[in-house]
């Protein structure tokens, strides 16, 4: 968000206005760089640009971000049509500092065997590490990449079951892991077939590519008719390739095809033109019958289509290494993860509270009259109440946190956040009547750790192992074991009032930050 950040001292609609006038000037200045390295006019790429109107209008409608990452990409490609490698190499080290997108072209100039390419690109990713450094300090650069970055790549940035996520991760998450709230009924639950995959085709599409660029390079005779060509469908093809590696899209993210479009319309006989054009169109607009995932099979058509030339020259010795070498890497790195699958709280414990699309859950109160914790409602952040076999939503004019229990016959505290104002509130579950705490209290926060109502052990959440988990520590002795495990985060421990269980919150099979409820029973655990 760096670039966006010049912004944020004015008033939001202000700076949005400022967003979407420079928004039309990256639209613009990409136009002209594209008509500057093809035989197309301003206007036929404007035309193409009018095509995906669906990308454009949710990128201008939500002020995203990758209008600005488009022209960087057709920047990218403009030197390096220019020969200018170093530049054309440390832009595209830029756009991996601001975006991931920019990153798998290091493989793209290394398969090229373009020197300094590499070199710029590696320089721009020290100097943006550096900036980074700098801005946010050591220690949460480190916290993001351990713990938020390979959340990410692996599908887990947002709700990773959902087909308007229109991915390969999502599509295999939602047909191949249950969920309770948000997949309860996948194709088929098969976890070691879902890791497997996962890693199969990221790696199948990665190979591949590189495996069919050092095919071209070898004989650019029989793919192009001349290096010019041959350098703009290889660079299209391999930009066409990234966007299927991603694991967050949407339909703003499609206007970056407008890039590799133009390039391969360049040479494309009129049939091609018409498929790749139709393409463009449909992957850039709403799709019925989103849980079928059309624009995944979609877009991974046009990489098929494209890159079918590149693989004619393959022998089947080279074929069948790679897949060899791709089944390795993908059985390897399931084993991996089925090992972490195994200590989540999901295959351990108790699922609490479960409500079908319920996107977050979290921070358990528990008293006399039953459970409360934090929810996302329809429009605002609520508390649900679990008691009497029953899960009631209480909605307040405001944004409600936070729910603690200080004793057991309450009342329950909670931050109401309303008109920017912050109040701390009582709700009495007796009389169901919510007022201001008269007593000063500091803002609710979520807990960290509680002890058991007998006082003989504490529950804690600490970060110690890497992702956040929930530990159990004897009060006694200090001896401390660790409860829950995974590759995600476990926290806001609460007791049951008997001391034989606690609740806690995790994102576990989930996507980051968006956890759900559990309960671990303590008796065989201690």
């Amino acid at each position: 968000m760096l670039p966006m950040m010049e912004l944020a001292g004015f008033p939001p609609q202000t700076a949005k206005r400022i967003w979407l006038t420079l928004n039309l000037g990256f639209l613009a200045a990409t136009v002209w760089l594209l008509s500057r390295v093809t035989r197309f006019r301003v206007e036929q790429i404007a035309l193409l640009a009018f095509c995906g109107f669906g990308a454009l209008r949710t990128n201008f409608l939500y002020g995203q971000y990758y209008v600005f990452l488009l022209l960087l990409l057709t920047l990218l490609f403009y030197f390096l049509h220019r020969g200018i490698s170093s530049a054309s190499g440390f832009l595209s080290g830029v756009a991996f500092g601001l975006k991931l997108y920019g990153g798998p072209f290091l493989l793209y100039f290394t398969a090229k065997r373009n020197g300094k390419a590499v070199a710029g690109m590696v320089a721009a990713i020290l100097c943006a590490g550096a900036t980074a450094i700098a801005l946010f300090g050591w220690a949460d650069i480190r916290d993001y990449a351990t713990r938020i970055l390979s959340r990410t790549l692996e599908g887990g940035s947002i709700n990773p079951y959902h087909p308007a996520v229109p991915t390969i991760s999502t599509l295999l998450w939602h047909s191949f892991l249950r969920e309770p709230e948000l997949n309860p009924h996948p194709l088929w639950h098969a976890p070691r077939l879902f890791f497997f995959l996962r890693t199969f085709v990221s790696a199948a599409i990665v190979i591949f590519t590189l495996l069919g660029l050092a095919q071209a390079g070898a004989a650019k005779a029989g793919l192009a008719k001349n290096e010019t060509r041959s350098e703009r469908r290889d660079f299209a093809w391999f930009t066409i390739a990234v966007i299927p590696l991603s694991t967050s899209v949407a339909s703003y993210t499609y206007i970056l095809l407008l890039l590799p479009l133009v390039l391969l319309l360049e040479d494309a006989d009129l049939p091609e033109s018409v498929f790749l054009i139709a393409c463009y169109v449909l992957l850039t607009l709403p799709l019925p019958a989103a849980w079928l995932f059309p624009k995944v099979w979609l877009l991974w058509l046009v990489f098929v289509a494209v890159g079918r030339a590149y693989w004619r020259g393959l022998g089947p010795r080279m074929v069948a290494i790679a897949v060899a070498f791709v089944v390795v890497i993908a059985w390897l790195d399931a084993r991996r993860h089925l090992r972490s699958y195994a200590n989540e709280p999901g295959q351990r414990f108790e699922r609490v509270a479960v409500e079908k699309g319920a996107l977050f859950s979290s921070s358990p109160a528990i008293s006399r009259f039953g459970v409360f914790y934090q929810c996302i409602g329809k429009d605002r952040y609520v508390l649900r109440w679990l008691h009497d076999g029953q899960n009631e939503e209480l909605a307040f004019e405001g944004h409600a946190f936070h729910p603690v229990a200080r004793t057991p016959d309450g009342p329950i505290e909670f931050e109401l956040v309303a008109h920017g104002t912050s109040t701390m509130m009582e709700f009495d579950p007796s009389t169901r009547k919510t007022v201001p705490r008269l007593t000063p209290s500091s803002v609710a926060a979520p807990a960290e750790s509680a002890v058991s109502p007998d006082g003989k052990w504490m529950a804690f959440s600490s970060p110690q192992t890497g992702s956040k988990q929930v530990w159990l520590r004897n009060v006694a002795t200090g001896d401390a074991k660790q409860l829950t495990g995974g590759n995600c985060n476990s926290s806001s421990p609460a007791w049951e009032l008997d001391s034989q269980a606690i609740l806690f919150a995790s994102d576990c099979g989930r996507a980051l930050g968006l956890p759900a409820l559990y309960r671990a029973r303590l008796i065989p655990l201690r």
